[in-house]
């Protein structure tokens, strides 16, 4: 008996990817472009997504720039819904402003919640209703934490806002598999991007965080992409309503 190959190609399928600017949600834009899909970079500094999309499409990728601020329900809405729909939907988008809560403020609460969570849900209502129009299944995938599956000091908004995309994540898989619609998250461990260097320029910090990854290093950006290729990927076609952890071991102990 043969058993086919699964394919983590993905020729022919159209990738946005949200929070695309820098970081994370660059290196997964990249990573799915090279895997043959035509991808868009949408986050709100235009001058930024343009620049990194003409340095992929120079690299012979397909890759175009949307400038759109996904706060922005009514207007992200909007541009779904005058664009074919998508294959794969990274809902990459997110910040984090760790204090201890004694010190949060309500703007805080405002700033965190309102893009990792509030957006988060209505940019994948506003795609995934696409995705239904047409007809064509798809794949969403929600960039989650460690931090949406464990607690920590300092980072009570910031857990709030992951847990609440988890349970997200799970009923909407329920609610879209009639769709052929699968929808999962991505849970890395602290990774080296722009937005978490300064945090480890404190070798305090950087130790306290290194002693609680059994695997003893942060993660990389490449790391995450290869994950998302993945879960756009047919070769996870029976996967949703799902948390894939990359954490170095974090949720192990």
């Amino acid at each position: 008996m043969s058993t086919a190959v699964p394919s983590f190609r993905l020729d022919g399928k159209r990738v946005l990817v949200t929070g695309a600017g820098r970081g994370i949600g660059l290196a997964i834009a990249q990573a799915c472009a090279a895997s043959g899909a035509e991808v868009t970079l949408c986050a709100r500094s235009e001058g930024e997504i343009g620049e990194a999309a003409a340095d992929l499409r120079a690299q012979g990728l397909k890759v175009e720039a949307l400038p759109a601020d996904v706060t922005d329900l009514e207007g992200f809405a909007a541009l779904m819904a005058a664009r074919p729909a998508f294959d794969v939907f990274v809902n990459n988008a997110g910040t984090n402003r760790p204090k201890p809560l004694a010190q949060v403020t309500v703007e805080d609460y405002d700033a965190v919640l309102g893009l990792n969570l509030r957006s988060a849900v209505f940019a994948a209502k506003a795609v995934t209703a696409r995705m239904i129009e047409e007809g064509r299944g798809g794949s969403v995938i929600n960039m989650s934490s460690q931090m949406g599956h464990v607690g920590a000091a300092n980072r009570t908004l910031y857990c709030a806002s992951k847990w609440g995309l988890e349970g997200f994540t799970k009923a909407l898989a329920v609610e879209l598999a009639p769709h052929r619609i699968r929808v999962n998250t991505i849970c890395p461990t602290f990774v080296e991007t722009p937005m978490t260097e300064p945090y480890f320029r404190d070798a305090a910090f950087r130790t306290e965080v290194l002693s609680k990854i059994p695997l003893g290093r942060i993660g990389r950006v490449d790391e995450v992409a290869a994950a998302a290729v993945f879960l756009a990927s047919d070769a996870a076609s029976l996967m949703t309503g799902s948390a894939l952890m990359l954490d170095g071991g974090w949720t192990a102990l």
